[in-house]
């Protein structure tokens, strides 16, 4: 029966984690992960390479895998 306190502090510490965890240290958790900050250049020149690539794929590979282009079923 001693098992009510406890289960009691532990949903009270699992209310306070989850909605008063307060602010995240963006910088410290950015090191942990071992990420530079080396601006949003390089991120927009590699994003901007990958839209590249696939839309020569969509070029390549376009309507073939469209349903619009069907026409509807009657009955």
């Amino acid at each position: 029966m001693g098992r009510g306190r406890a289960k009691a502090k532990q949903v009270k510490v699992a209310r306070q984690l989850k909605y008063n965890s307060g602010g995240t240290d963006l910088d410290r958790l950015r090191d942990e992960l071992g990420v530079g900050d080396s601006g949003n250049d390089d991120a927009d020149d590699r994003n901007d390479e990958l839209a590249d690539r696939y839309a020569d794929y969509a070029d390549d590979y376009g309507d073939e895998g469209d349903d619009d282009n069907r026409r509807p079923d009657r009955r």
